[in-house]
């Protein structure tokens, strides 16, 4: 609405400006005009106008920070099931843990759709900001404080997210989505996301497990391989009130990986997991053109500067290894 207000009156004001511009420019043996200091009546329109219009706006924006509230958050109930998530903000990428479920996923927030979502938000490191401009308005992740928010999302679709609050070089790349489903969708990813990681049978993925577990797992976990269970990364790895980190072998640099290839945003929400149409096959010849997490391994600096995967340089070969092994992580 305020979007569509602004572009009317700037609409309005621009036209009425260039009108005059060009019809009462000075002409050559042009009289100079009537001089008019004032018009009460037209002052009082321009200045009633704009202030009835803000009026407007100031009165949806307090029923809207009014109906988010923290105390307006429906009550779970058997009949309405609330969403717990914690958002926890990293530089520069997103994670999302949901307790009730003890499961732990990166980038892309899976909801289904007509149900109170409660999110929990955490920074381990600088203040972000948690913003779903087509859901909910943005709130502040604060190291050391804990905040929450609540939303529902009553369409189905996927929505994009930010980060609202600069946090360093890479801000404008800390991206997610919001996806929203239905409920037995959500039931079933959930159900599949609770699952640990099956063991590869192709060759070729099966030397990208190894090779994760001898150079990605420092940073990197995966349930099943590295990892005993899913974690709470707020709660083991973040100063809280309270609370210091316990120094668990869990608290990982990285995102978990536990079911990547099922993940529509890799790199921190900048790249799409683009596995359609073979560009991520490890036998396509033009992988490293084609396919992101390709990309990704290839150079991650070049991609998104200051983040913290620097893993040296990888072979074409163990490129295709590493390809081969995440993307089966379904």
């Amino acid at each position: 609405m305020i979007l569509g207000i602004s572009i009317v009156i700037f609409v309005l004001v621009e036209g009425i400006l260039i009108f005059s511009i060009l019809r009462y420019r000075e002409r050559p043996g042009t009289p100079n005009p009537f001089q008019n200091h004032g018009n009460l009546k037209l002052e009082l329109v321009w200045t009633v106008i704009p202030t009835l219009v803000l009026f407007v706006i100031l009165f949806f924006t307090i029923r809207g920070l009014l109906y988010v509230a923290p105390e307006n958050e429906p009550a779970a109930t058997a009949a309405q099931p609330r969403i717990e998530v914690t958002a926890i903000g990293h530089q520069w990428w997103w994670e999302f843990y949901y307790p009730n479920y003890n499961v732990t996923t990166a980038d892309t927030l899976e909801v289904p759709v007509g149900t109170t979502v409660h999110v929990n938000l955490f920074s381990n490191n600088v203040i972000h900001s948690f913003w779903v401009p087509a859901l909910t308005g943005k709130t502040d992740l604060i190291p050391g404080h804990a905040n929450t928010k609540w939303f529902v999302a009553e369409k189905q679709g996927t929505y994009t997210g930010i980060c609202a609050e600069y946090c360093g070089t890479q801000h404008a790349n800390m991206r997610f989505n919001v996806k929203v489903v239905n409920n037995d969708d959500f039931k079933s990813w959930m159900s599949t996301q609770q699952q640990a990681a099956s063991a590869p049978t192709d060759p070729l993925a099966q030397k990208g497990a190894d090779l994760f577990k001898n150079q990605c797992a420092s940073c990197h976990g995966i349930v099943g391989v590295n990892l005993k269970q899913f974690y709470n990364t707020a709660q083991e790895c973040t100063d809280l009130p309270g609370g210091k980190p316990n120094g668990s072998p869990q608290c990982l640099i990285g995102p978990n990986l536990t079911h990547f290839g099922s993940r529509s945003l890799i790199a921190g929400g900048v790249l799409d997991n683009n596995t359609e149409n073979g560009n991520c096959d490890p036998n396509n010849p033009k992988l490293k053109e084609q396919c992101n997490l390709a990309k990704w391994l290839n150079d991650p600096q070049g991609i998104k500067p200051g983040n913290d995967m620097n893993i040296g340089s990888l072979t074409n070969e163990q490129i295709q290894q590493l390809v081969a092994y995440l993307e089966g992580l379904k």
